[in-house]
């Protein structure tokens, strides 16, 4: 089962195409896999590692301002502001790692809440650049001069970074590294005691994590050919975690199911009129109450296939 879990992925997302009988629905899965991708490097930090985000937003934003600053005021080319702005945010959460993670439990939840709310002021204060409040235009993404455009195109942009996403988490977890960052969140004394370095692990992961959200960031803004100061507030932070705990902590294909129920859901309550919000927050409060730890693990524990089933992993 574990082998045949990336070729199936590669095969749905091969044939999904055929299903789609419009943009609007090329639209919908490609906001599915975005979320996709930067729920994979949030559960890597939260789900695995053991240590709480709530400033996500914020690497996300910087990554789509890098975007669409850089080549609007700067002309630096689509591509090198991708980059710059991935390095950035990998620089800052590098830098901020440090001090952040010698909290823990509400301390250190509240740190990144602060981060991710100063990161959305500056964005939304720096209106010369950033346009403040109202946004600015992003360029368009030009690849070896071909200029991406088109949700069919934009579909397998996304289609294949969701692909190298998962085969990087799965095999990350595979690693020593993985394994360490287990022991980390099983518990961080015997994880010590063991000669795991805690501080390097804790940094090592919020940088890998922030740094896959950027990216993302960058490829939205491109897609979408806008920016506002809402792709870094606090609510998008809270739910990229929902997304993370509906899936499943410590679940790889756990935060693939999240993003996709939670991205999906709000279009299907649509027709609720007025109602839709209220009932997004029944649901969820269900899932929390029936589905503690999130979809995938539960199955997996129920239908008896613990560890072995390629979707289930456990922290411990």
């Amino acid at each position: 089962m574990k082998r045949l879990a990336m070729p199936l992925l590669a095969l749905i997302l091969l044939l999904l195409p055929l299903l789609l009988p419009n943009s609007y629905y090329y639209d919908l899965a490609i906001r599915m896999a975005i979320n996709a991708v930067i729920v994979l490097g949030l559960n890597l930090l939260i789900g695995f590692a053991g240590q709480i985000s709530l400033g996500h937003a914020g690497f996300f934003g910087i990554g789509a301002y890098a975007s669409a600053v850089l080549p609007t005021h700067f002309g630096w080319h689509p591509l090198a502001a991708l980059v710059a702005g991935a390095l950035a945010t990998a620089l800052l959460a590098a830098l901020v790692a440090k001090p952040i993670f010698r909290l823990h439990g509400h301390y250190l939840a509240m740190a990144t809440l602060g981060l991710g709310i100063i990161i959305a002021i500056v964005i939304r204060n720096e209106g010369m650049y950033t346009g403040g409040p109202d946004g600015m235009p992003v360029p368009p993404l030009e690849i070896l001069g071909y200029e991406i455009t088109g949700e069919r195109n934009w579909y397998w942009v996304f289609a294949a970074n969701l692909l190298l996403s998962v085969w990087l988490c799965r095999n990350l977890m595979d690693s020593p590294f993985g394994r360490a960052l287990r022991a980390l969140h099983g518990s961080e004394v015997a994880a010590q005691v063991v000669g795991v370095d805690l501080a390097r692990y804790k940094m090592a992961i919020f940088v890998f994590s922030a740094f896959f959200a950027s990216i993302m960031g960058s490829l939205t803004a491109h897609y979408i050919g806008f920016v506002t100061p809402n792709v870094a507030d606090f609510f998008h932070s809270i739910e990229l975690v929902t997304m993370v705990v509906v899936g499943g902590m410590a679940s790889v294909f756990g935060s693939l199911i999240g993003a996709v129920l939670l991205t999906a859901l709000p279009q299907a309550l649509v027709s609720f009129d007025g109602w839709e919000t209220v009932a997004f927050g029944v649901i969820l409060m269900l899932f929390m109450i029936f589905l503690p730890r999130g979809l995938v693990p539960t199955l997996a524990a129920r239908f008896g296939r613990g560890e072995g089933w390629p979707c289930s992993k456990s922290p411990a």
